[in-house]
């Protein structure tokens, strides 16, 4: 028979707590992985932007795949063909991607700062129409922060391209491995 407490979300917590206490050190190794990985990447930005864009192609024709293989899965020929077509137009793209890096990684940077910016503005015009009460500053700084990088994305593009995805996926990486440095070692420290 179970308790009250052995079904509660708390008791569950704790013991998922208790099991993550046990792995401290191996969260902290990780942490360490993702800190040498993206000083790594910073220390060559423009390698970074290139094994991006090859991870974002190989995304692409795994998505092709599933949907063509989605499509056989439809009663209608119309949804099929819409599918199936969608599905290796990914595929052409992920290929396309392996082809020639540097062309997806002008693309990829130009939607960057184009969503950066329409985020941005969102986020501004959605901080302007919150009640007084609301941290609403808040709001309105991010979303600026976010409109200006991307502004400085889209004004220096594309001669940034080189470089601007591996310089976020270096920052990335290190803010990952910081994230999980002080998740192990405050692990560590709970009794």
């Amino acid at each position: 028979m179970t308790s009250a407490s052995d079904t509660s979300p708390h008791g569950s917590l704790g013991s998922g707590i208790a099991a993550l206490h046990a792995k401290w050190g191996w969260i902290v190794a990780l942490g360490v992985v993702y800190l040498i990985a993206g000083f790594v990447a910073l220390g060559s930005v423009a390698m970074a932007t290139v094994a991006s864009v090859i991870v974002v192609g190989a995304m692409m024709i795994v998505a092709g795949v599933a949907e063509v293989i989605g499509a056989f899965q439809l009663k209608s020929w119309g949804k099929f063909l819409i599918w199936a077509l969608l599905g290796v137009l990914y595929v052409i793209a992920g290929f396309v991607t392996f082809q020639n890096p540097l062309l997806a990684a002008v693309l990829l940077t130009l939607f960057l700062g184009a969503s950066l910016i329409a985020s941005g503005a969102i986020r501004l015009f959605l901080a302007f129409n919150m009640k007084r009460e609301t941290p609403w500053v808040w709001v309105a700084v991010s979303g600026a922060i976010t409109l200006l990088l991307g502004l400085l994305i889209v004004a220096r593009w594309p001669v940034n391209s080189v470089y601007i995805l591996g310089l976020f996926l270096g920052i990335d990486l290190i803010m990952a491995g910081a994230g999980w440095i002080s998740l192990g070692l405050g692990l560590k420290r709970r009794r």
